[in-house]
């Protein structure tokens, strides 16, 4: 079965960036969807440990739908911050798989910077609406989400802008709510991305979520989970771009030999299996970390460096994988969609400049020494 939707459905969705709905219902039915909620939504109740279980073994596969699976971030949100009636109404339809939703935060001016400048697209309050306005660019399945949780500009004049950040929730068919497909792009052809744009795009005042102009300590506290799934996805990627590798250089011949059998591929195969077995321990330990209630700084640092050390390790393992394959690789192959999709891997929710900041940020926190 993994065979099959490698080399046939998981290249016939990257070609076609077509969403492997068939697949991600599939995976509903078998409670891959929402493995951290709670059970009376149709989760599965577990934790951070199992939701990187679950992230890694999907990636050695295909990454497209790997990526999917969390609900690309309504999910914990909902939970962690949503009132019971938004439970009750969004959560069981998409563990179901019947649906899929998004979170909407990057804009086209600001990128990283989520809170520093504040955000271009706002919400003010018209009567009993929400009245929101603006641009939010690379949203993960954003054209196909019925729900999207949106982060707006409540308050122009908080200072820092980011205390003035709230997130509502807005669904699909809103007027004056529009989405536009974002392709081509280079890897992750399966997931869809989409700009979407908001022209007095009325919505209930009971669609805000949380707290009211404190959207952006909510994502941030979510950003401390999610990282480290993404991390684990990572790891997955490497792996499975690695095992290809393995496997490979005991069947590809030159000069009449085996390339198993050259010193620099052993070399190769060593570093990448070293690699990738760091990022998993420190992916792990960090979603132990978790688990475990821990310190929230701690746990900040250790996401971060999970996140920007397995990052790395993908796009550097699945580049000697190619190197490994040589031509072979490079042609359409399960390994050149790995090699593309790692690419990813350092920008979403987070890019490795970010990660490094906050890790650098929080080591001269913990030694009480003035913060860069």
């Amino acid at each position: 079965a993994e065979k099959e939707f490698t080399s046939e459905k998981g290249r016939e969705h990257d070609q076609n960036y077509q969403f492997p709905w068939e697949f991600y219902r599939k995976a509903a039915k078998l409670g891959f969807l929402g493995v951290s909620l709670p059970e009376k939504y149709g989760g599965q109740g577990l934790g951070c440990i199992e939701a990187c279980i679950v992230n890694e073994e999907f990636n050695r596969v295909d990454s497209t739908l790997a990526g999917l699976l969390s609900g690309v971030g309504f999910v914990e949100l909902l939970e962690l911050y949503g009132t019971d009636q938004q439970k009750e109404k969004y959560l069981p339809r998409i563990v179901k798989g019947e649906t899929t939703c998004a979170m909407a935060l990057t804009e086209p001016k600001h990128g990283s910077d989520a809170g520093g400048t504040g955000l271009d697209t706002t919400a003010v309050k018209d009567g009993d609406s929400w009245k929101i306005n603006g641009a939010k660019t690379f949203i993960t399945c954003g054209d196909i989400a019925e729900w999207i949780i949106v982060c707006c500009q409540t308050d122009p004049n908080a200072n820092p802008p980011h205390r003035g950040v709230t997130q509502i929730i807005v669904e699909k068919g809103t007027p004056g709510f529009e989405t536009t497909s974002l392709k081509p792009k280079m890897g992750m052809r399966g997931s869809p991305q989409a700009d979407l744009s908001f022209s007095d795009a009325r919505v209930p005042l009971s669609n805000l979520l949380g707290q009211e102009n404190r959207g952006f300590h909510q994502i941030m506290s979510y950003f401390d989970f999610s990282r480290t799934p993404i991390a684990a996805g990572a790891v997955g990627i490497a792996q499975g771009s690695f095992e290809r590798a393995l496997k490979y250089s005991t069947e590809r011949e030159q000069f009449f030999t085996p390339i198993h059998r050259f010193q620099f591929t052993q070399w190769k195969v060593a570093e990448m299996a070293m690699k990738i077995e760091t990022a998993r321990l420190l992916t792990y330990k960090t979603a132990w970390l978790i688990d475990q209630k821990r310190d929230a700084k701690t746990i900040t640092k250790y996401a971060s460096m999970a996140k920007a050390y397995a990052a790395r390790t993908a796009k550097e393992v699945t580049d000697e994988a190619m190197q490994i394959h040589g031509g072979y690789g490079y042609v359409d192959s399960d390994l050149e969609r790995y090699y593309r999709d790692a690419r990813i891997m350092d920008i979403i929710e987070g890019t490795g400049e970010i990660q490094r900041y906050i890790v650098a940020r929080e080591s001269y926190r913990e030694l009480n020494l003035p913060l860069p």
